[in-house]
């Protein structure tokens, strides 16, 4: 027990130290709820801002006045101009592609990704190329962030407004889902889906409740997502090809203020169990980034960055394999939302601070 005890002190000491090494650098500030960080391969960064507004970062900090040509966007509360990615070929074709709530005539909204040509500080060629349906009269749980496949396919998750949940494991309809779609909007043919009478050829998975975090592992190729819970509940999960993953019938999730129980349980047949959840308490999971890069030693490696709202934290999920291993909670001295997380082509990890004075930071050691 003795040994036992200081094997533990000793690790808890490691850690503490290497924590206390971490400290941010700010890289940009004045922007207001910044929701998605993207880097160029000329060293700029995308940055866009919730409320309808893109803008590039030089290498300095110095932001860019709003990039135009962007489509209308129905900013309020939790939706508005969402995430941000240059197409795989961007070198070649100066393509990006983008995510947010699209408004319609009759004060509803949807979901949307568009792509379009950026050049001389603005998006021609716009095309929206998918649209989530049906469009609702919600501000809540937008989803939005997309991910690249390793096959060239766009990964865009979903949420399910907020109002209908009970859409979300029906595959009718793109609420709670993760979807699958080409570069060009078309759908892939090995979709799950794609020859079931009566579903939404785009699904992957579905059973999300507001799919807020996105990354593909760079061994498995498999996309990881995290999502947001109720009151606790939130998960860590593989989108899996045909996965329904529970909401809201099976969830680790409370009713808010209630406490009472939603659903059936927390497990059940043909339902997809989270590599990992947080309850009772919520810490409202964001951005997501796989780290590869040495520069926060060999221990990082392999490591799952989660960016986290309510927690105010950046955790580090250590793995072995899809198993989770252990968490270590960070940058909670910032006490600010963290909404994205990315890795840079030079090896640091970057932040976005949700604030009306959001914040691109950079974690050094």
């Amino acid at each position: 027990m003795r040994r036992l005890a200081t094997a533990l002190t000793a690790l808890f000491i490691a850690a503490t130290a290497q924590a206390q090494t971490l400290r941010t650098e700010v890289v940009a500030h004045g922007l207001v709820n910044p929701w998605s960080l993207a880097f160029l391969p000329d060293g700029r960064m995308l940055v866009t801002e919730r409320p309808g507004r893109l803008r590039l970062v030089a290498a300095n900090g110095t932001l860019s006045a709003p990039i135009a040509g962007l489509p209308p966007v129905a900013a309020a509360n939790q939706c508005g101009l969402l995430e941000v990615l240059p197409d795989p070929q961007f070198t070649a074709n100066q393509r990006i592609y983008w995510s947010y709530a699209e408004p319609d005539r009759e004060r509803r909204n949807g979901l949307a990704v568009a792509r379009g040509t950026l050049k001389d500080g603005r998006l021609d060629d716009v095309q929206v190329i998918w649209r989530q349906s049906p469009k609702v009269s919600s501000s809540a749980h937008c989803g939005g962030k997309l991910a690249w496949g390793r096959d060239g396919r766009l990964f865009i998750t979903t949420g399910d407004r907020f109002s209908e949940k009970d859409r979300a494991p029906k595959p009718d309809n793109t609420l709670g889902k993760v979807v699958r779609i080409e570069a060009s909007g078309a759908i892939p043919a090995d979709n799950p889906l794609a020859k079931t009478p009566g579903a939404q050829p785009e699904i992957w998975s579905m059973g999300h409740r507001n799919v807020q975090g996105a990354a593909i592992h760079p061994v498995s190729g498999a996309l990881w997502v995290t999502e947001h819970g109720p009151q606790g509940g939130d998960e860590l999960n593989i989108s899996r090809a045909g996965a329904n993953y529970g909401w809201p019938v099976i969830t680790y999730g409370r009713n808010y203020g209630l406490g009472t129980r939603i659903g059936e349980g927390t497990e059940a047949p043909g339902v997809t169990p989270p590599l990992r959840h947080w309850a009772p308490t919520s810490v409202a999971p964001s951005g997501l980034a796989f780290i590869t890069s040495p520069r926060y030693g060999k221990d990082w490696q392999g490591s799952l960055l989660v960016g986290t709202l309510r927690a105010q934290a950046l955790l580090r999920l250590t793995l072995d394999g899809e198993r989770v291993t252990g968490e270590e909670r960070l940058l909670e001295d910032l006490h600010t939302r963290i909404r994205d997380v990315r890795q840079g082509p030079d090896g640091w990890v970057y932040l976005v601070t949700d604030a009306a004075d959001g914040q691109i930071l950079r974690m050094v050691r």
